[in-house]
């Protein structure tokens, strides 16, 4: 099994929830960055969502953006983050390890270059935001080549045939958006279907469900698993406490350990 398969054969057995943090690798710096991954995981985060520094993340808002904009200001690029990701499982070898970001970064070394390099760091899971599941096979194939899950995202008007493509092909977890738009910790709005979307996912077999977009309190933590998802995902609440405190790291940990842990114990029954 995959290390996402075992962690929520895990949970289940144990009956939680998984909460996965984002954080734009290198934001801060590369030492700041790698000793905030360490909090979160020594906090209870149970895997890991990781972005690569790009000009132009397509689904992200105004505190995602910064935090890319500050690590290629570090000039931190994808060797860097690469170089992260080694750092990471070495520490932490059963740690699930997923990354979300566009297709240009994939694109630009290949995708056999780039896969290649995932199986050698020890990634488990690519989310690439800019492809659709229609359009999946240009970096599956290649994915699965080098024992690299591919993970999809179901928008909140996923018709049927996209449901069930989505089952089909989505590997280790299955990203529910809760809304339309960016990324953002202030909008909190659901679309009010997704109880609808989780059970029709379910009902085709689809890969465990995190709930990720406006995911900023254990309270919606709690409610994503009431509607039946396995988990959820915070990105920008997270990027947030980076973002407040870059003058402070001291003050940062501290924060980022608290924030963690209430998040984790909202998984639990």
């Amino acid at each position: 099994m995959s290390r996402f398969d075992t962690l929520f054969t895990e949970l289940k057995a144990k009956k939680e929830g998984a909460f996965v943090p984002f954080v734009t690798l290198c934001d801060p710096d590369f030492e700041r960055s790698f000793e905030i991954i360490e909090t979160m995981i020594a906090n209870g985060a149970d895997a890991l969502e990781l972005g690569f520094p790009f000009s132009d993340p397509l689904l992200d808002g105004p505190v995602i953006q910064a935090a890319n904009k500050r690590a290629l200001d570090g000039d931190y690029s994808t060797d860097a983050c690469f170089k992260m990701i080694e750092q990471i499982r070495a520490k932490y070898p059963n740690i699930p390890i997923g990354l979300l970001l566009c297709a240009n970064l994939i694109f630009v070394p290949t995708a056999d270059v780039f896969f290649q390099r995932c199986q050698q760091t020890g990634v488990d899971a690519v989310l690439i935001a800019d492809v659709p599941v229609l359009a999946a096979e240009e970096f599956s194939i290649t994915a699965k080549k080098y024992g690299v899950q591919s993970v999809f995202i179901c928008p909140p008007n996923a018709d049927q045939e996209t449901i069930e493509r989505i089952a089909q092909l989505t590997e280790g977890y299955t990203y529910l958006v809760s809304r339309a738009g960016v990324t953002s910790a202030e909008n909190q709005s659901h679309a009010s279907n997704l109880d609808n979307l989780v059970e029709r996912l379910k009902q085709a077999k689809s890969a465990p469900i995190l709930q990720g977009f406006g995911i900023a309190k254990p309270t919606q933590v709690k409610e994503a698993l009431q509607l039946g998802a396995d988990g959820a995902i915070s990105g920008s609440a997270i990027v947030k406490i980076i973002e407040s405190n870059l003058g402070n790291q001291a003050n940062l940990v501290k924060e980022m350990a608290e924030f963690v842990k209430s998040m984790k114990a909202a998984t639990k029954a």
